[in-house]
C-alpha cells in the first residue's frame, strides 16, 4: 500500500483512543488475529496508556467547544491538538507548545489561554478531595475503635 499524503490529519488522543478501542472490540476495523499479535499488543498497550490520560473524559462536543474557545489566539491546528492532548498548566508549557509564542502571544493572552484550558482539564482537586474524605473516614473509624476499646 502506498501512502499518498502522510500526515494529512492530526488526531487528538481522544480520537486515537476511540479508534484503538474500536479495533480491540472488532468494530469498524478488522480485529487483529494471531498473525497480527504484535499489533494487538501495541493496541492494548496504547489503549491502557491513554485510559489514564485526560482524553478518557473528552467527547466530540468537548473537543469542538475547546477548538472554538482557543480560536481567538490564532494557533495552528497542531498547537491546538497539543494543547488539548496535554492540558498545559503553566506559561512555560504554553511557550514550549506554541511556536514563537513570545512574538505571537502577549503575556495576558498566555494567561487567558491557561484559563481557557483550565476549564477543560479534568479536576485533579476533586480526585484529591475524595481521597481526603476517605482518609478522614478511616481516621474516624480508628478513633471510634479506640473509644470503644477504652470503655471496656
Amino acid at each position: 500500500m502506498e501512502i499518498i499524503k502522510d500526515n494529512a490529519a492530526m488526531l487528538t488522543n481522544y480520537e486515537v483512543l476511540t479508534l484503538l478501542s474500536d479495533i480491540q472490540a472488532g468494530r469498524g476495523q478488522k480485529k487483529p488475529d494471531k498473525s497480527l499479535q504484535q499489533l494487538a499488543t501495541i493496541t492494548y498497550e496504547a489503549v491502557k496508556y491513554l485510559e489514564d490520560k485526560p482524553c478518557k473524559t473528552q467527547s466530540p462536543e468537548i473537543i469542538e467547544q475547546f477548538m472554538k474557545d482557543v480560536q481567538p489566539y490564532k494557533l495552528t491546528k497542531s498547537e491546538k491538538v497539543q494543547l488539548l492532548n496535554q492540558y498545559p498548566s503553566t506559561a512555560v508549557e504554553i511557550q514550549l507548545i506554541v511556536e514563537e509564542s513570545e512574538e505571537r502571544l502577549t503575556e495576558d493572552q498566555i494567561y487567558e489561554l491557561l484559563e481557557v484550558i483550565g476549564k477543560y482539564r479534568p479536576s485533579e482537586a476533586l480526585e484529591e478531595g475524595e481521597g481526603e474524605e476517605e482518609e478522614e473516614e478511616d481516621d474516624m473509624e480508628e478513633g471510634e475503635e479506640e473509644e470503644i476499646t477504652g470503655q471496656e
